[in-house]
């Protein structure tokens, strides 16, 4: 297949792209986003650009690719509604908007959040707005995925942008283990995330619906394993 993808120099990002390019079944990727990946390898193309929802300037043709993992997105915090909203919301849909319209045959994976908000009535803003982009997408005439992770456990050298994140993953690292001996479906890592999103684009593959929590994410990504 060939992948575009978008957001790969995030945390979830990164891993989707490692799998990417592990992956046999993967012929190519592009990756669109705002900042440069410092990363080459044969089957992968770069487009660097302020507008990631700008297609034509990316030179992206839709008919081209088999598959759009959507991995751009930002934290809430401190944001208002209304901004959050625009990065969130309308700049994945001014992505998949035309997508669906010229491949309908193409999957669409966005990664979403567990907790998030289908009703768009809930209190939390960050819940009601991916809610609501779920919802935008599922109405679009490709196949769509939600990946709704939990706690995301970063392996094979993959970082995670934000300070925050990264201090967070230092102090709780070693509660890790507890977690996945205990609560194993409550726990994701980076690896078998880009896997299970292959997994999802990949023709013959059983997925148990359109929204995917982190059981869901696990199973696919420890099936996918036997295909790098």
């Amino acid at each position: 297949m060939n992948v575009l993808l978008f957001g790969a120099t995030g945390m979830l990002g990164r891993g989707v792209l490692r799998e990417c390019l592990r992956d046999d079944s993967v012929d190519g990727v592009l990756a669109v986003g705002r900042s440069p990946l410092g990363v080459t390898h044969p089957k992968l193309r770069e487009r660097v650009q302020d507008d990631p929802s700008d297609l034509s300037a990316a030179g992206v043709d839709p008919a081209a690719y088999d598959a759009c993992f959507f991995c751009l997105g930002v934290s809430s915090v401190g944001m208002k509604e209304e901004d959050y909203r625009r990065v969130t919301h309308d700049l994945t849909l001014a992505v998949a908007r035309p997508l669906a319209a010229a491949n309908p045959g193409m999957t669409f994976v966005y990664v979403s959040g567990e907790g998030t908000d289908s009703t768009g009535r809930g209190r939390s803003m960050w819940a009601r707005v991916k809610g609501r982009t779920e919802n935008d997408l599922l109405e679009l005439p490709f196949r769509a995925y939600m990946f709704r992770p939990g706690i995301v456990q970063p392996v094979r050298g993959v970082p995670s942008r934000t300070r925050l994140y990264r201090v967070l993953y230092a102090v709780t690292a070693p509660l890790v283990p507890l977690l996945r001996r205990f609560a194993p479906d409550l726990v994701i890592t980076s690896e078998a995330f880009g896997r299970a999103m292959i997994a999802v684009a990949t023709p013959g593959t059983e997925v148990p619906g359109h929204i995917l929590r982190p059981a869901d994410i696990n199973r696919l990504g420890s099936a996918r394993t036997s295909h790098n």
